[in-house]
């Protein structure tokens, strides 16, 4: 016999008890009996809850039985009396002792670690560490279990930061008293079919307890007719006039019913939500009060998170960026909460059933598409049921899904014009990973400054002639302050191996920008690729990944992941904002570790990424007037960045284009006082140069989310508040 509690609490002088227990087998009998303090039974609620997760894990697939529960023990708190959960199967019997201090000191922060570090030593997981070790080797293995231990030592478990900074109960009374100029009415879709009685009734019970309250709701039940979620409508609906229902005798499938529900609907917009799911009492009141900024905002989304299967804890929190077109092709981030202008959702069309499994993803996607203005709440105003232990991935379950999701944003590309080659699965199911057809076969000008180190710079060259599956190249080396002979002689050997590598002298001081635009005033290519001597091709298709963005009419600049040579990463992306001024996300994050919602491996904009390595279209380098000068050494490459951004551009992230980057050998530290100072005044000019978004926050990066980490990590409220930038001292 196994078994675990996942949830233990006391909820209005109840013991809520949610866990799972299996046998050798899985239809082994399981029984339950609680007993009080002298052994005599004690009446309590038991239902059992359906764990694919359980049996996915333990018998590696998917069982019928119910291998999960919910106990429900009648308790006082103040009496502080025992309580005995009696566990029977495989002819074992285990006692599990409760009462107000055991569970109370199972909730607290440091409790919860020590499960952690416990579940850390479990046989499954200990398994799936060797897996990891054997796939990845040592040194992956000590750098993901090192991470995991830093995990475990978080300053906030999720829990504690919603009790600080969650709406208060004077600011919610407060939202009741506001009457907007414009007061939409707002329709809350909600498909239904068996669900439980209890979750539909938390989830409009959520609803009444709105702060903004000109909304309706619009239940479709493909429940057959009598069953209990015929019951609790027609309950709310007596309550209240705002509740509307149809019961439609039989199940029409997700889209079908979704589609009856959105059919009723009479509102200016359309809400949509699961039916065992909850909204924050404030959802309603943040949407409108984001569409009343803005007449032409057609498309309203939320941050979420998770809801535990008792209601009672909320975890695993999604803090989004804005709208990221290129994440939103490579998952369906978006997801909940999700408002459309009911005007566009009829412009659009209704869900599609060809795309069950994944109809609200090409919902999602066609309503983008034709939306003005889209805006994103940086705030968990959606709460989604689930187990907190629901880690265990069914592929087979999620093949459908997966497939109808490569669909729809095949259709997306399709509809926009855009040449998709193919839609593949990522990392993950649900994870999608896109190439593009490549127009033409338009010439790429690389353009490599160079001090020396000439061994650096062959391996850099050679990697790419040699093994790059995209051979229209020319290289432009800019020779800049080099000192050993060794390296002239490499230099005239260089170009007569190859006609197309050239190498042209600078003969001024060290300016990281100006040697670049010095560089491209010999470039040929219609694309231009600049890149360090200090990299090494690792993706052969790395140039067409890359250029398959970048040939995009909405698309100025293509970035790409850098590894440092142990495999972790150097470089995924920048945030404006990091440490200050920007910082490079998910450093140090082994290159076969899970990021946050896996986006170090999801191609996303991004305000800026590294020149490191960094594709750019020609004719747009020239139009921003190249790279600013007056920015020698640092953040030149995020000031172009903003640059193209500027000109309504869109700056991606293409996770599958992949390099070493053995991280600026050839320059030299910031270590005399003349350079630190050059540094801090080329701080100074790029705050004075781009200070709305130091002020307000990087659009591509959460609010709620630290500045001081590249890991995502939530905001450590003793240093840092929600949505103020970092501070620096220059």
């Amino acid at each position: 016999m196994k078994y675990k509690i996942d949830v233990a609490r006391i909820r209005d002088n109840t013991i809520v008890l949610n866990g799972w227990v299996i046998g050798k087998t899985p239809d082994e009998p399981v029984e339950f009996k609680v007993l009080d303090e002298q052994g005599n039974p004690v009446e309590f609620k038991y239902v059992p809850v359906r764990r694919d997760d359980v049996s996915q894990i333990y018998f590696k697939k998917t069982v019928e039985k119910d291998l999960g529960f919910d106990i429900r023990i009648p308790y006082v708190r103040d009496s502080r009396k025992d309580r005995t959960l009696v566990i029977q199967c495989d002819n074992k019997s285990v006692q599990v002792k409760l009462n107000a201090d055991i569970i109370e000191k199972q909730n607290s922060s440091a409790h919860k670690k020590t499960a952690k570090l416990k579940s850390m030593m479990n046989k499954q997981t200990l398994q799936s560490a060797m897996d990891f070790l054997m796939e990845n080797g040592l040194k992956a293995f000590v750098i993901k279990s090192r991470h995991k231990l830093q995990g475990i030592d978080s300053d906030y478990d999720y829990p504690e930061w919603v009790s600080l900074t969650r709406t208060t109960e004077e600011e919610l009374a407060q939202q009741r008293q506001v009457v907007f100029d414009y007061m939409p009415r707002l329709s809350v879709v909600i498909p239904a079919y068996k669900t439980p009685e209890r979750f539909l009734s938390a989830m409009l019970d959520s609803l009444l307890a709105q702060t903004y309250t000109n909304w309706e709701v619009c239940v479709a039940d493909g429940s057959p007719r009598g069953e209990g979620v015929e019951r609790v409508l027609k309950r709310y609906a007596m309550k209240d006039e705002r509740f509307r229902y149809v019961i439609l005798g039989e199940n029409k499938g997700i889209s079908g019913n979704t589609n009856a529900a959105i059919e009723m609907a009479t509102g200016d917009f359309i809400v949509l939500a699961d039916h065992d799911d909850t909204l924050a009492p404030d959802a309603l009141f943040e949407c409108v009060k984001a569409i009343n900024k803005d007449p032409e905002i057609d498309v309203v989304y939320t941050d979420e998170d998770k809801l535990d299967i008792d209601g009672g804890e909320l975890f695993e929190p999604h803090f989004k960026p804005d709208f990221s077109p290129d994440l939103l092709t490579s998952v369906n981030y978006i997801c909940h909460l999700f408002v459309v202008n009911h005007e566009l959702l009829l412009e659009v069309g209704l869900f599609k059933e060809e795309f069950d499994g994944a109809q609200d993803y090409d919902f999602i996607l066609r309503c983008t598409e034709k939306a003005r203005k889209i805006c994103h709440i940086p705030k968990a105003l959606y709460h989604w049921r689930c187990h907190q232990d629901s880690t265990a991935s069914n592929p087979e379950s999620k093949l459908y899904a997966f497939e109808a999701g490569a669909r729809a944003v095949k259709a997306h590309y399709d509809r926009l014009g855009i040449r998709a080659k193919s839609v593949e699965k990522g990392v993950d199911y649900g994870i999608y990973h896109t190439t593009f057809e490549i127009t033409g076969d338009p010439l790429v000008s690389v353009i490599i400054p160079n001090k020396d180190h000439s061994a650096d710079l062959d391996l850099c060259m050679r990697s790419l002639i040699e093994k790059s599956t995209y051979k229209n190249l020319e290289f432009i080396v800019v020779e800049n302050n080099s000192t050993d002979p060794v390296t002239f002689d490499y230099y005239e050997k260089i170009q007569k191996e190859f006609e197309f590598v050239h190498v042209v002298t600078w003969e001024r001081e060290f300016n990281y920008s100006a040697i670049n635009n010095f560089g491209v005033s010999f470039a040929k290519g219609e694309y231009l690729l600049f890149l360090n001597n200090d990299t090494e091709l690792i993706n052969p298709e790395s140039i067409h990944e890359m250029l398959g963005f970048c040939q995009r009419d909405d698309v100025g600049i293509t970035g790409v992941r850098l590894l440092y040579s142990d495999d972790t990463i150097q470089h995924a992306g920048v945030v404006v904002g990091f440490g200050g001024i920007a910082g490079h996300t998910f450093i140090g994050l082994h290159k076969a570790e899970s990021s946050y919602f896996n986006q170090a491996m999801c191609a996303r904009n991004y305000s800026a990424v590294t020149a490191a390595c960094m594709m750019s279209k020609r004719s747009l380098f020239d139009k921003v007037g190249g790279f600013s000068e007056d920015l020698a050494v640092a953040f030149n490459d995020i000031d172009y960045c903003m640059k193209i951004r500027s000109l309504n551009k869109l700056v991606v992230y293409a996770p599958y284009a992949l390099f070493y980057h053995y991280e600026s050998k050839s320059r030299g530290l910031e270590d005399t006082p003349e350079k630190v100072e050059r540094f801090n005044r080329e701080i100074r000019k790029f705050s004075e140069k781009w200070p709305e978004i130091l002020r307000d926050g990087d659009p591509y990066y959460n609010p709620n989310l630290t500045l001081r980490k590249s890991n995502f990590a939530l905001r450590d409220l003793k240093k840092e508040k929600i949505g103020e930038p970092y501070q620096l001292e220059v």
